[in-house]
């Protein structure tokens, strides 16, 4: 162990000198309404970082509901699934998401990385081959790795270069994944393009719609309702429950025979815990809030056009995204991290997003907006974002 920690110490000062080093920030607790965060010490910020995109991670149904839930069955659910840790909460869940999303059976897993390990590694073996979208998320990636098969990553958002690399052994081919939206860059996967190609080499595909599910489409069916496309163009459908569902956990939706074979063969659903029963009832009462209160689709969406429009008025570097997720690129992790620290001080939470998480080189801002922002949050955080890009371009002349 003494040998070992000089490794360690020396491992983080190079990490520390890159600034890539990345810290935790302790948050006492938030408004009910408005998105402001209070760090401990009592310092408020408004929070453009949060995934909770409809604005109900404290909504007071959702709230009581997990406390009505924990109070009658106690915090913890005690076991995994197939022991005794499957509830009645946990079966109406699944069907409520499995109607939400138009397909026969959902099954629920603790969190979205290991729906996303349970799909690759049930589906894909050795001697098969996966086809992924160079950016799609660290778990599609590690579950492709952890499945032996062999994993091929074509450009980011090229369908034409996905279909390049199936035709050229699609025998051996097991599944085509992606993101439906890219949680950095906040853009969309060429989905047609992708299921038309899946559905001609009798492929599955695995679509990730983390970021997209409860956010686009009238009725929030996400990427594939953004689209025009039925369940059928996308076999396997993963979603997250952390973000615009405010609450905890994932599940993967699709055939019946798929989630009896994923109860059967995925390891991160055998082998684990199951989620609270509290947490499935909190997840409920948000699904219903989401599904019946469109106008947080609505008025989430007029919030990404106005901040568009404002921040390229005054010359804010974005990335091409109609979501939620708005990119300010900045290149260098150094600049991002400036950002972020000028940021804070003016009262605004924004994270620098910096290598690996993206491409080096891509340093970035990552601002998320939700439906529980005001117009006056808005336009202050676009005002310091354009004094920090004018500071940052009289700086370089």
């Amino acid at each position: 162990m003494k040998r070992q920690a000089p490794a360690l110490e020396a491992a983080l000062a190079q990490l520390e000198a890159a600034q890539l080093r990345r810290a935790r920030v302790t948050i006492e607790h938030g408004a009910a309404t408005g998105r402001i965060l209070r760090l401990a010490g009592g310092r408020e910020l408004v929070d453009f970082s949060s995934n909770d995109y409809l604005g109900l991670a404290r909504h007071p149904t959702v709230a009581r509901s997990m406390a009505a839930c924990a109070a009658h069955l106690g915090a913890g659910s005690g076991a995994s699934h197939l022991i005794s840790g499957h509830g009645a909460e946990h079966a109406r869940l699944e069907e409520e998401l499995a109607a939400f999303t138009q397909r026969e059976r959902a099954l629920l897993f603790s969190t979205g990385y290991m729906a996303n390990l349970a799909v690759m590694t049930a589906l894909a073996g050795r001697s098969e081959r996966v086809i992924l979208d160079r950016l799609c998320h660290a778990s599609l990636i590690d579950g492709a790795r952890l499945s032996g098969a062999q994993l091929l990553r074509y450009a980011h958002a090229d369908a034409g270069e996905a279909a390049r690399l199936i035709e050229a052994d699609p025998a051996h081919t097991a599944l085509l994944a992606t993101d439906g939206v890219f949680s950095m860059d906040g853009d969309l996967a060429p989905l047609p393009q992708l299921a038309s190609c899946a559905r001609a080499h009798d492929l599955w595909l695995v679509v990730d719609d983390a970021h997209g599910l409860g956010v686009l489409g009238a009725r929030g069916g996400g990427v594939l309702e953004h689209f025009g496309l039925g369940s059928d163009a996308a076999p396997i459908l993963v979603g997250t429950l952390g973000k615009a569902f405010g609450s905890f956990g994932a599940f993967v939706a699709g055939s019946a025979a798929l989630i009896e074979f994923l109860i059967q063969k995925a390891r991160t659903y055998v082998y684990t815990t199951a989620l609270p029963q509290p947490v499935a009832a909190a997840t409920r009462a948000a699904l219903n809030i989401a599904r019946l209160e469109s106008w947080r689709r609505e008025r989430l969406m007029a919030l990404v056009a106005r901040f568009r429009a404002a921040a390229q008025a005054v010359g804010v570097p974005l990335a091409d995204s109609s979501t939620p997720i708005q990119p300010v690129l900045l290149g260098s992790a150094a600049a991002a991290l400036a950002a972020q620290r000028e940021l804070a001080a003016a009262g605004y939470w924004v994270v620098a997003i910096r290598p690996p998480t993206v491409p080096a080189g891509s340093a970035r801002l990552r601002v998320t907006l939700s439906a529980a922002h005001s117009d006056a949050q808005l336009e202050g955080l676009v005002e310091q974002l354009g004094r920090i890009g004018a500071s940052a371009r009289a700086q370089a002349q």
